[in-house]
C-alpha cells in the first residue's frame, strides 16, 4: 500500500462525462419520488416486513431496526485530534424510517473514560454540506435517563429511546457536546460526509458555526428505529465505506440499494459495516517504513475479529451481505509477510467462517464477487492475484454455500477485457468504482434476496 490510497479515500471525485451522468439516472428515478419528503419529520410507519421475533415489542410487532451504522476504528500513532467545550455535529442518511429512534456512541477503542455533556438530535434541513435542523425536530437524547454520561474505556453507550418519527431516506443531525478535553481515539475515518466541530455547547441550535470540518464520525456508530422490518448490513472494505464517491451525496451502493428497496416498498434498514483499506483475514500490518503505517490503523480490525461487534450486534439484523478479498490480495502491497500471503483457499475459509457464523446468529448471508482490478494504480494486480481472485469468484459463484449470490464483477467489469473495470465506472485508479459504478451495483443486487 502506498501513500497514494490514502489520498484515493479523502479525494472528491465529481464525474462529469455524459456516460457516467446516465448510468447513475435510473437509481436517481428511483429515489425522486421519495426526495420531496425525505426530511419531513412526520412520517407513516414502514411497510409491514417479515422479520424475527427476536428484539420485538409484542405490543405493536415492532422492534429495534439498524438504519445507519459506521464501523469504529482506533487511530494511528501520533497526536489524537482533541476537543474541548466543542460541539460535533454529525449528519446521518437514514436508510428505514421509523416512530421513535436509538443513538449508539462508541468509545471501543478508548484507553480512559469518555465524558459526554449532552447529546441531541434533529432531522437536517437542507441537503449536501448543510448541518441545519429542521425547527421544531431537535430532541434531547439520554442513556439510562442521564442527559450528561461517562462511557468507560473499550465500551459503547446506546441511548433510550426519542420519540421523533422519520421516513426513510431521511437525515438527521446528531450532534455530541465533549466539555472536557478529550482525544478522539474511536471513529470512522472515512465518512464522506461533511461533519462540522463547533465551540461549546450548542447541541440544540438550529445551526452552528464550524470552527472545523472532518470527514470522520466522531464517537458515533449508530442509528435505529422502532419499526416493522429487519436490516441488512453490508460487510466489506472501501468499495462498501464508498470510496472515491461523491462527498456529502450518499453514492455508496448500500445507500442506492436502500433507495432501490423503498421504491420497490420493500423497506429494510441498510447498516454499511465497510471499512476502507479492511481486510477478511488478517488485521492491518504494513511494513515498517511504509507510507501505509501513517494511516493503517484506520483500516479496521479484520473481518474475522469484528464480526460479532459490526455485524451481529446490530439491531435487528436479518440479512448479511459480504464483499471482501481485495485487500487481502493485494495488501499491503507486493511486500506482505510470508505468513499473510494468501490463497484463494484461505480466502474461501474466511468466507466459510463468515457463513457459519451469520446463520449461527440467524442470519442470511450473501456471498458478493470481487470487483475486476486489472492494471490498478495501487499495485494490487499480478497474474497471480486475478488468479486468486477468479479461483474466489467462482466458488461464491457455484459452492452454493451463501445463502445466495450477488455478482458484482459481471455488473462493473469491461466487457471487451473482463479482468478490467468498465471505464465508465471507473474511478480513476481501476480499482474503485466511481458513482455510476456505486449505481451498477446496487442495480445488480437481486431485490427478492430480502423477501425471504
Amino acid at each position: 500500500m502506498t501513500a497514494e490510497i490514502g489520498r484515493i479515500y479523502v479525494t472528491e471525485v465529481r464525474p462529469s462525462d455524459a456516460k457516467v451522468s446516465e448510468c447513475l439516472m435510473s437509481t436517481r428515478r428511483e429515489v425522486l419520488a421519495l426526495a420531496s419528503g425525505a426530511a419531513l419529520a412526520a412520517a407513516a410507519a414502514p411497510q409491514a416486513a417479515a422479520a424475527s421475533a427476536a428484539g420485538r415489542d409484542d405490543a405493536n410487532d415492532k422492534r429495534w431496526v439498524a438504519t445507519w451504522a459506521a464501523a469504529p476504528t482506533t487511530i494511528p500513532p501520533g497526536p489524537p485530534l482533541t476537543l474541548s467545550d466543542q460541539t460535533v455535529r454529525h449528519v446521518v442518511h437514514t436508510s428505514v424510517g421509523g416512530d421513535q429512534i436509538r443513538i449508539r456512541l462508541s468509545n471501543e477503542f478508548g484507553t480512559g473514560p469518555l465524558r459526554i455533556g449532552e447529546v441531541r438530535v434533529a432531522v437536517r434541513e437542507g441537503a449536501g454540506a448543510s448541518t441545519d435542523a429542521v425547527p421544531g425536530t431537535d430532541r434531547r437524547v439520554t442513556f439510562g435517563g442521564r442527559t450528561s454520561v461517562t462511557a468507560p474505556a473499550g465500551a459503547p453507550l446506546v441511548s433510550d429511546p426519542v420519540r421523533l418519527a422519520i421516513k426513510g431516506g431521511a437525515d438527521l443531525v446528531v450532534s455530541i457536546y465533549l466539555p472536557m478535553s478529550t482525544p478522539v481515539t474511536t471513529l470512522a475515518a472515512f465518512a464522506f460526509q461533511d461533519n462540522v466541530i463547533a465551540t461549546g455547547n450548542v447541541t440544540a441550535a438550529r445551526r452552528v458555526t464550524p470552527v472545523q470540518t472532518v470527514g470522520q464520525f466522531l464517537f458515533l456508530s449508530g442509528v435505529s428505529v422502532h419499526a416493522r422490518t429487519s436490516s441488512i448490513v453490508t460487510l466489506g472494505d472501501s468499495i462498501t465505506n464508498g470510496a472515491n464517491t461523491e462527498t456529502n451525496a450518499n453514492h455508496r451502493w448500500p445507500d442506492l440499494l436502500a433507495a432501490r428497496l423503498r421504491a420497490a416498498r420493500l423497506e429494510r434498514g441498510v447498516a454499511n459495516v465497510g471499512i476502507s483499506g479492511n481486510r477478511l483475514l488478517h488485521d492491518p500490518n504494513p511494513p515498517a517504513g511504509s507510507a501505509a503505517e501513517a494511516f493503517a490503523a484506520y483500516f479496521g480490525h479484520s473481518a474475522l475479529r469484528r464480526f460479532d461487534r459490526d455485524v451481529v450486534a446490530q439491531p435487528g439484523a436479518a440479512y448479511l451481505v459480504v464483499l471482501l478479498g481485495v485487500n487481502d490480495l493485494g495488501h499491503p502491497g507486493t511486500v506482505a509477510p510470508p505468513d499473510e500471503v494468501v490463497s484463494a483457499e484461505d480466502l474461501i475459509w474466511g468466507h466459510r467462517q463468515l457463513i457459519g457464523r451469520a446463520h449461527q446468529a440467524g442470519l442470511r448471508a450473501y456471498g458478493a464477487t470481487v470487483l475486476p482490478f486489472k492494471d490498478d494504480t495501487l499495485g494490487f494486480y499480478t497474474p497471480e492475484n486475478e488468479r486468486k481472485r477468479a479461483a474466489l469468484n467462482h466458488w461464491i459463484r457455484t459452492s452454493g454455500e451463501y445463502d445466495g449470490v450477488i455478482d458484482f464483477d459481471r455488473a462493473v467489469r469491461d466487457p471487451a477485457d473482463p479482468l478490467r473495470l468498465a471505464a465508465a465506472f471507473d474511478s480513476g485508479d481501476h480499482l474503485h468504482p466511481n458513482d455510476a459504478g456505486m449505481a451498477a451495483m446496487a442495480a445488480a443486487v437481486p431485490l427478492g434476496l430480502f423477501r425471504k
